[in-house]
Formats: C-alpha cells, structure tokens, sequence
C-alpha cells in the first residue's frame, strides 16, 4: 500500500486493490472469482507482467504490442516466488487472444497444433493452445477461458488442468463459471 500514489486513481480505486495486503495463491489451483469491476483481470494482468509475460498473453517470450493498455498495478506488486521455478508458463486473456493468435502466426511458432490458430473457431483454438502449447511443470495465468468454451469443452480444460496440476503445474484463473470452480481442491 506505501507504493500507491493515490487510492482514488485507476486502477488502485478498485476494491481488489483497496482491500489487498497478502495474495497467497494455493500450489495448484486458485480461483479469483467476484463481480464485474471488481478488479480480477485487472489485477491477473498485473501479476502476469510481474512474472515477466507479455500484458496481451503468450509466453514470457512474446513482446508484442498491439495497444498498450494494461495498468500500472504491476509496478506496486511484490512477487514472491517458490524454492522451484517452473519451466513453462502461458498468460491467456480472452479479450485478446486474437493478438496473441496472430503473433503466433507472425512468428510461424510450432507447439500450437497443425493449424493455425485462426483458422479454428474461438473455442478450438483456445483448446488447441492449451492441449498443445501447455507442457506441464509450468504457471498457467488465464483470464476468463471459459468466454470462448462450451459447457463440454469446460469440462474438456478441467481435464487437461488435472493432468497439468499432476505434472507439477499451477494455475491462477479469473473466473465466472461454475464448471471451472468446481476443481477438486482448488482455493476460490
């Protein structure tokens, strides 16, 4: 809080910022879950940049910009970090998954299935980054992946989430659905 010039400013007037000292996100699965405006994406994005991802999604290598339009949050955040650092990690935001999509095929990178990602509709891309792109031994950051899946496909991620979280993989995801929140064990 001592870092935050001004409570009263975008994006530090949001109640997830207001209300916040610690984040302790459980080893496998946290939820962050609340209302429109409230600050979840806001404050996913924040932690995704700390961790060093691109503020549109990708990889930690990805450093492209469309439009520049995260906050400064993550200039206040204090990352802790765990004894073991993971291999892999992915940062997917839903509203501009689209650029990453495109960044993918700008810079001809395999590990994304046999297709491009937008020749395939919004739900099986999504599905085909996470199937093919997700190693495992890895932190996944993904902001509301339920907007471009089918209730079967909801349940499709959760199994793919299983496998991960069993190869030693985290995953911090805003969220409305209830499909998702229902993991096994997962901190909401």
């Amino acid at each position: 809080h001592d870092k935050v010039p001004s409570f009263e400013e975008y994006p530090y007037c949001l109640p997830v910022c207001r209300n916040m000292k610690d984040l302790v996100f459980h080893p496998s699965v946290t939820f962050l879950v609340g209302e429109n405006g409230t600050g979840k994406s806001t404050l996913l994005e924040a932690i995704a940049v700390a961790m060093g991802f691109n503020a549109e999604g990708g990889s930690r290598n990805f450093r492209f910009s469309t439009r520049a339009s995260h906050s400064p949050l993550h200039e206040v955040l204090t990352v802790q970090r765990g004894l073991k650092r993971p291999r892999d990690g992915f940062f997917l935001r839903a509203e501009s998954f689209y650029n990453v999509a495109t960044e993918v095929d700008h810079l001809g990178a395999q590990g994304y299935g046999e297709k491009s990602l937008h020749e395939l509709s919004h739900g099986e891309s999504f599905m085909a980054l996470v199937m093919e792109r997700f190693f495992g031994n890895g932190l996944y950051i993904l902001d509301e992946p339920e907007v471009a899946l089918s209730p079967n496909r909801q349940l499709a991620l959760l199994a793919r989430m299983h496998d991960l979280v069993r190869d030693a993989s985290q995953f911090i995801i805003a969220t409305h659905s209830p499909i998702l929140m229902a993991y096994p064990n997962a901190v909401i």
